[in-house]
């Protein structure tokens, strides 16, 4: 009988999973709001944004026109829930 040598078992390494990036509140909360203006569509979702002849929006805005579409356009209109969401799915 030949002996062959001793078999070493290595453990498998140990790699540390990948870190969740780190964002800031404000950086979740202009990210659902540019999300959100971008899934509303036209020139005007906000009362801030200005028209093709480069015109405040103003009471033209989606936002302002009540029964259409309520983008949110302010940072108070993002509630933690939001950012919960948000943060669930990125």
């Amino acid at each position: 009988m030949s002996s062959s040598p001793p078999t070493t078992v290595t453990p498998p390494s140990v790699v540390a999973p990948p870190k969740a990036p780190a964002y800031s509140r404000n950086e979740v909360v202009q990210a659902i709001i540019a999300e959100s203006i971008a899934s509303t569509g036209g020139n005007c979702p906000c009362p801030y944004n200005v028209d093709r002849r480069g015109r405040r929006c103003g009471g033209r805005s989606a936002y302002s026109r009540p029964g259409g579409a309520s983008p949110i356009c302010f940072a108070e209109q993002v509630t933690p829930q939001m950012i919960e969401r948000y943060l669930s799915k990125h």
